[in-house]
């Protein structure tokens, strides 16, 4: 019994990770994005450049997170050469996800945050990025629904 609860919980940890990173992404672009347009220019940049650290210091370790959890699930099921190829979409997307907020993070983020008056158009490209990882997300999510074996 200790070990299906064990694999039930890294699913959750899965789960949550994910929950975290597509969610946190959406709520970032649709819905305070949007709202900081009601504050002038400095308090505007101040908000997102707070917000932006929070959620980045959160995804720092909710990436890493997702990925092992992932990977240890695959390994429970069989291991990476039974893996279904909804399953290897699954980690193609999460890896694709990683590298474009590693890019993101170190790019415009960071020239952002350097920056004593940060341009608007740094926060769009880094709005872009995020919404093409919560895409890619909701496709990795699409992945795993159509390869659950529904009866």
């Amino acid at each position: 019994m200790p070990h299906s609860i064990l694999w039930s919980l890294v699913l959750t940890l899965h789960l949550v990770s994910i929950i975290l990173w597509i969610g946190g992404g959406a709520y970032a672009v649709i819905i305070l994005r949007p709202s900081l347009r009601l504050l002038d220019a400095t308090q505007r940049n101040s908000v997102h450049l707070q917000t932006l650290a929070r959620f980045f210091k959160v995804l720092t370790h909710v990436i890493p997170t997702t990925l092992i959890t992932g990977w240890l699930l695959i390994i429970h099921e069989g291991g990476f050469a039974n893996a279904p190829w909804t399953t290897n979409l699954m980690q193609l997307l999460g890896i694709i996800m990683a590298v474009l907020f590693v890019m993101m993070y170190t790019g415009p983020y960071q020239k952002a945050r350097r920056s004593i008056r940060p341009q608007p158009s740094v926060f769009d490209s880094i709005r872009s990025r995020v919404l093409l990882i919560v895409g890619l997300g909701v496709l990795a999510v699409l992945s795993a629904c159509l390869g659950h074996p529904f009866a």
